[in-house]
């Protein structure tokens, strides 16, 4: 391991854990209405928004009205954004005169930003305008991340005894106090680090070999800052954060690195500000941060180690460099691919199919769990799920109705909890089952042996997640696809969030119970082992059969030196 790779990750992982405390404090401040340093400028604007909306600090909603008003906005804004898409040809800033979108396509992309999710079955400079960049898919990368921080808020608050609020306006404030002052400050940043800002043409260059390049630019900084800082993920180029006026250097790598974790690390917790319970967030930080240090260690060492077939061959000292950028190195993009799976963002800085298959496990590790931080506010609900899960277990095992935040843990809040768990699993495996199944999902693989079934696989992991990255040898742009993938994003997006407001509805109702010597400290390191154990054991059970002929057959063949050629 390099001084710079030591750097680079210290940097990281150091600056998330030293700033989500008081990140999470400001954010604790700005949800319970008290004074911070924004409120002067903001103020009047967040007045004049309520005035609008016809909504105040003091109103609140139930669980259905909370879900219902998420979901209905999220709906306006997808059929808008399809609506723009499909005729984008006649919008003004144009440069480039893209024509319309096709329907499939829109639907893909619509429901794809919408969710917070970003699957791009489309390569960014050569379809969309700077209108539909800007004005579409950017308002979509702020409004909808701050939707599911709003969704998440609700639930911290039900589990802290408090009225769930009122979701337009946790959504103004997530916009106005966090999203929006945190992407000016970050596209500053990427701006001086040297990626583009701009509305003018793309360029053409002529080269020293007398050809002509055309080299894509746009409002590309202010779209990195927000992509990042929402868990967004979507890339204005094809090539993601791979490509250099998106990413130009280390430095910029390590920024977004930071930005993807900033505000979901915090989420954790301003739930122990609002609980009250500080070290059970931390207990829970530690359980998030142990699988990230854990995924970090799958992709860095295989990779490092180099390719075993290669390393047979008497070439062994040499990492496995295919597909990655040689400016970021190993380690930097390690902890890259390791914060934008376990934040679920889905930005890429390398090609995520040129990974070893051992490697690759750490992707769908991150999505599998969806709560390694996750998105803001809705990773925390994740990780409160399993904390539920756990617990309820716990209770079977003492025989002893289970207790969490002094609120019974009964069969309605199981049940729901349950489903919101199932139901991820059930859209991955169908969905892959359906796509090798039938000729239409067929047609869209493009590599053959456990790697095709691998890239389907991780294709509506990504989707079910709400993660949007993917692996090169999947056809998405076809039909089949493009549509079943946007169904899945959606129902991955809101039914578990909704079944998840329900469960803390359902405890804020109760009524607290004294502990006893009998209650299970949750806020220990039993507990973390606990905790752990369970998320990992259910995972396995869930995904192991799948992962057995998939990425973990492969790495076998690999091992005895079996290939497989298209």
């Amino acid at each position: 391991m390099t001084l710079s790779t030591v750097i680079t990750w210290a940097v990281v992982i150091g600056g998330l854990l030293l700033l989500l405390k008081p990140v999470g404090i400001y954010m604790y401040k700005v949800f319970t209405f008290q004074p911070t340093w924004l409120d002067k400028p903001m103020k009047p604007v967040e007045g004049l928004i309520f005035r609008m909306l016809k909504v105040s600090t003091e109103s609140t909603m139930n669980a259905l009205e909370y879900g219902v008003a998420f979901v209905l906005t999220n709906m306006v804004w997808g059929l808008m954004a399809f609506a723009l898409l499909r005729v984008q040809g006649a919008l003004p800033f144009n440069p480039n005169h893209f024509g319309n979108v096709n329907p499939q396509l829109a639907f893909n992309t619509a429901s794809s930003f919408v969710t917070n999710t970003n699957w791009q079955a489309y390569s960014g400079e050569n379809t969309m305008s700077y209108f539909s960049a800007f004005a579409v898919l950017q308002f979509l990368q702020f409004v909808t991340p701050a939707s599911g921080a709003a969704a998440g808020l609700a639930f911290v608050r039900a589990l802290s005894g408090r009225a769930l609020g009122n979701f337009f306006v946790d959504l103004t404030l997530v916009l106005t106090r966090v999203l929006l002052p945190l992407a000016v400050i970050f596209g500053l940043i990427f701006v001086a680090l040297g990626v583009p800002e701009t509305l003018g043409p793309y360029l053409h260059i002529h080269t020293l070999n007398h050809q002509t390049q055309i080299v894509p630019r746009g409002p590309i900084a202010s779209w990195e800052a927000i992509e990042h800082l929402g868990q967004n993920g979507g890339g204005f180029t094809n090539a993601n954060s791979a490509n250099p006026l998106e990413n130009p250097s280390a430095l910029s790598n390590i920024f977004q690195a930071v930005a993807m974790g900033l505000v979901p690390s915090a989420f954790f917790y301003l739930f122990g500000m609002f609980t009250g319970k500080k070290r059970l967030a931390w207990t829970l930080i530690a359980v998030a941060e142990t699988l990230f240090v854990v995924m970090l260690a799958m992709i860095y060492f295989p990779e490092i180690h180099g390719n075993p077939i290669i390393t047979a061959l008497g070439l062994s000292g040499h990492a496995n460099m295919v597909g990655k950028e040689l400016r970021f190195g190993m380690g930097g993009t390690s902890i890259f691919e390791t914060s934008t799976m376990a934040f679920t963002t889905g930005s890429v800085a390398s090609a995520h199919d040129s990974f070893l298959p051992i490697s690759s496990m750490a992707f769908f590790l991150g999505m599998f769990l969806n709560m390694v931080f996750g998105g803001k506010g809705v990773g925390l609900i994740n990780m409160l799920m399993f904390v539920i899960i756990t617990i309820f277990l716990m209770g079977l095992m003492v025989g002893r109705t289970p207790e969490f935040l002094g609120k019974k843990i009964e069969a309605k809040e199981v049940s729901l909890a349950s489903i919101a768990f199932l139901l991820h699993p059930l859209l991955i495996l169908v969905g892959t089952a359906l796509a090798t199944a039938t000729p239409q999902g067929m047609a869209g693989v493009f590599n053959p042996g456990p790697q095709g079934l691998s890239e389907i696989l991780y294709g509506f992991t990504s989707a079910a997640a709400n993660n949007g990255s993917a692996m090169g040898g999947l056809g998405a742009s076809l039909p089949f696809y493009e549509v079943a993938l946007g169904i899945v994003v959606i129902i991955g997006r809101y039914a578990s969030i909704i079944a998840m407001l329900l469960v803390g509805e359902s405890l804020l109702r109760k009524k607290r119970v004294p502990e006893t010597s009998g209650t299970m400290r949750t806020d220990t390191p039993l507990f973390w082992g606990i905790l752990l154990g369970s998320i990992v054991i259910l995972n396995a059970l869930t995904f192991f059969p799948v992962m057995a002929l998939g990425p973990i057959a492969e790495q076998y063949l690999m091992a005895a030196h079996h290939l497989f050629f298209s």
